[in-house]
C-alpha cells in the first residue's frame, strides 16, 4: 500500500502547523493523508501516528479504527471535526481522544513519526470506542491484510 501527504513527502519535515500547541506555531491541526493500493478484500483501515523515538517510547499521536473501505483519505484537520462517517477516533498517549500533533521535548533531537494505514478484513475490529493501541493492535492480529507507511520528521 501507498500512503501520502500532500503536506511533506516521505522522510520529510512535518509542517509545524500540525504540531502539539507546545511547538512554537504549532496548531495541533491533524495532517492530511491519503492512500492507495489495498487488496480487494479490505472491509476497513486502522490509521497510526506513532513516535518511534527511544526517548517516546511509542508514543500514540492519532489512532483511527473502521475507516470505512471506500475512504480513501483524511483532510487537513478532521480529527474531531470532519471525519468520515463510521470511523472512530481513540485516546492517543495524551488520553485525549483524536489528534496529538508532534512534540517532541527539547534536546532529544529530530523524532520519526510512522504514519501506518493497515488494511483490515473486517468492517470493525471491535474493540470499542475508547481503546488504547495495545488494545487496538491486538484486535488487528490475524486481521490485517496489507499495510503501507510514511513517516514523517520533526525536531526542535
Amino acid at each position: 500500500m501507498l500512503v501520502l501527504s500532500p503536506a511533506f513527502t516521505e522522510g520529510g519535515r512535518i509542517p509545524v502547523r500540525f504540531a502539539n500547541v507546545g511547538i512554537a506555531g504549532g496548531m495541533n491541526v491533524s495532517v492530511p493523508l491519503r492512500w492507495e493500493g489495498e487488496p480487494a478484500s479490505t472491509g476497513s483501515f486502522v490509521v497510526a501516528i506513532i513516535d518511534r523515538h527511544p526517548v517516546a517510547r511509542g508514543w500514540v499521536h492519532w489512532l483511527v479504527t473502521d475507516v470505512p473501505v471506500h475512504v480513501h483519505s483524511l483532510d487537513e484537520g478532521a480529527s474531531g471535526a470532519a471525519m468520515p462517517a463510521g470511523a472512530v477516533e481513540m485516546p492517543n498517549s495524551w488520553k485525549r481522544i483524536g489528534y496529538g500533533g508532534p512534540q517532541p521535548p527539547a534536546g532529544t533531537g529530530t523524532h520519526d513519526y510512522r504514519i501506518t494505514v493497515f488494511a483490515m478484513d473486517v468492517e470493525h475490529l471491535g474493540v470499542g470506542t475508547v481503546a488504547h493501541w495495545a488494545a487496538v493492535e491486538a484486535g488487528m492480529r490475524g486481521h490485517v491484510l496489507a499495510e503501507g507507511e510514511l513517516t514523517g520528521r520533526l525536531g526542535q
